[in-house]
């Protein structure tokens, strides 16, 4: 056996077994706490609530590693069992020249994938999502949105991957380089355009119309040197009965998003709340920070892989017997997130850092307690545990635990009060 595929194949086995025992370990946290609603929130949160949030994240954490078990089979036969080789194959006796077949072997791959994920997609929308009250999406609307999401990968990405085939076939030694600022450049016209233009394609977006609410966030988005084409509500019910808040894009399409399913939920106070915490992301400069860090990996995952493409071993220890740009491009993104998992905690623990960075901006410029209790109440309406286990902690979630976060709210509060600030 080639080393490269051992090395891969002990990385895979590590990642699958680290997750199954994160879910595990998440299943088990949760139950221990299941009869008893954690003293912080016992005043807010009923024990059927509590407990209808335990049932639906162990059923989610269950059902989630038959979907692990589907992809990493199918990871395995894509590469070591010769799928790529074979989708390759066939498409070279198609006698295409070399461009065209390299984006219609990565084209099949992407789409025969999306189709195997679909029974899973459509079960956690219809069978889970709906036996716990959340699902809102009528089969019609998952099936558009499908079509759409595929009319956009089509219109937008084939254009993409055919400028980074070229630039691999006919650039030279420095083709990684152009095609990492290609990546760049299309990653910013992206976050651009999403709001203004993509985000519209699956929602319907208003501008509040609650006259005095809209009164106060003009006023908040006043004092904190904001500009933006406003504060915008999106149909979230139209497919779910969960809430969020969310800021997007850059420059002159920056936005504030709402959903209305928690307009629906929370004060004025609360929402003023949430409003500062959504702009202590961007005065804290997260999204810039965050940019950097994208581009500074991927510009290591261009260097690596123009170095891979160079190498047969590299081809022949994933099962795949043409030595190709485009089979070089399919198996990198196939192989590498397989050893970047056991670095994800990092990703999590620098998002968990703005989100306590924000948290801080928002007791600054808001109410702190209407921010705790906004916080209660998204925490029971998404049916979010509020008893995480702290290992599948550190390596999933992107916010800080319940308690924990509010712990930092009070503590800053405390803080104040003691230094009279």
């Amino acid at each position: 056996m080639p080393t490269f595929t051992a090395v891969f194949l002990v990385f895979l086995a590590a990642s699958v077994i680290v997750r199954l025992w994160l879910v595990r370990r998440q299943v088990d946290h949760i139950r221990a706490h299941y009869d008893r609603v954690p003293e912080a929130f016992a005043d807010d949160i009923s024990l059927e609530d509590h407990r209808l949030a335990g049932d639906y994240n162990c059923t989610k954490l269950r059902f989630g590693r038959f979907e692990l078990a589907w992809d990493t089979l199918w990871l395995l036969l894509w590469t070591l069992g010769g799928g790529i080789s074979l989708i390759d194959g066939w498409w070279q006796q198609q006698a295409l020249s070399p461009l065209p077949t390299g984006v219609l072997v990565i084209a099949t791959l992407m789409l025969a994938t999306s189709i195997l994920g679909l029974p899973f997609s459509y079960y956690s929308t219809f069978v889970i999502e709906e036996r716990f009250g959340f699902n809102k999406t009528t089969l019609s609307t998952w099936i558009l949105d499908l079509v759409k999401t595929t009319l956009l990968v089509a219109l937008i990405g084939t254009p993409l991957l055919i400028a980074i085939l070229w630039l691999m076939n006919r650039a030279g030694d420095p083709w990684w380089l152009y095609a990492w600022l290609l990546w760049m450049g299309f990653n910013l016209l992206m976050i651009w355009a999403y709001p203004a233009f993509i985000a519209p394609l699956f929602n319907t977006f208003s501008r509040l119309q609650d006259d005095a609410l809209r009164g106060r966030i003009e006023a908040l988005l006043a004092r904190c040197g904001f500009h933006s084409q406003g504060v915008f509500v999106v149909d979230g019910s139209r497919r779910s009965a969960h809430g969020n808040a969310y800021f997007t894009g850059f420059g002159r399409n920056k936005r504030i998003v709402f959903y209305d399913t928690l307009l629906e939920t929370l004060s004025a106070d609360e929402v003023e709340a949430v409003l500062a915490h959504e702009l202590g992301h961007y005065k804290r400069h997260h999204i810039r920070k965050m940019l950097l860090m994208s581009s500074i990996i991927s510009f290591i995952a261009f260097a690596l892989l123009a170095w891979l493409m160079n190498s047969a071993w590299f081809y022949h220890a994933l099962g795949v017997e043409r030595v190709a740009t485009h089979n070089a491009l399919l198996l990198f993104l196939l192989v590498m997130p397989v050893f970047a998992y056991f670095v994800g905690p990092l990703f999590s623990a620098l998002s968990r850092k703005h989100e306590f960075e924000a948290d801080e901006f928002a007791h600054r410029n808001s109410d702190y307690r209407a921010l705790i209790s906004a916080l209660v109440n998204l925490y029971r309406d998404n049916a979010s545990t509020l008893t995480p286990d702290p290992v599948h902690s550190v390596f999933y979630d992107s916010h800080p635990p319940a308690s924990i976060r509010i712990n930092h709210l009070q503590s800053l509060a405390d803080g104040a009060s003691r230094t009279g600030a």
